[in-house]
């Protein structure tokens, strides 16, 4: 059973930083695509970030030079370091592999 689990979500002001982590208990981290989505309330489901296992990155506009994506295969852990955060990046973060193990999701909160 592949079962991401995501953790570093918590409640800041705007345009401060927050990193987020995913792990999973799986032989072969290195062969899994990685994804960030993010829930916002009354919003569909946004698809943040990814890192391929190919070592392609990509980013939602509405992210891009704010957040970075990164992974350590050897410790079988995948990030998000965001920065200069908005209150328009208030939702629920989720830690997706290969497109269809998703875990439960952290919550951020960007709000004065």
């Amino acid at each position: 059973q592949v079962q991401p689990v995501e953790s570093g979500g918590d409640l800041v002001q705007p345009g401060e930083s927050l990193r987020l982590s995913c792990t999973a208990s799986v032989d072969t981290f290195s062969r899994y695509d990685m994804d960030w989505y993010r829930q916002a309330p009354e919003k569909q489901r946004e698809l943040v970030a990814t890192f391929t296992r190919w070592g392609y990155i990509s980013y939602a506009d509405s992210v891009k030079g704010r957040f970075t994506i990164s992974r350590d295969n050897a410790k079988k852990m995948m990030y998000l370091q965001m920065n200069a955060l908005k209150p328009e990046d208030t939702g629920i973060y989720f830690c997706v592999m290969d497109s269809k193990y998703w875990g439960q999701g952290t919550q951020v909160t960007v709000s004065s």
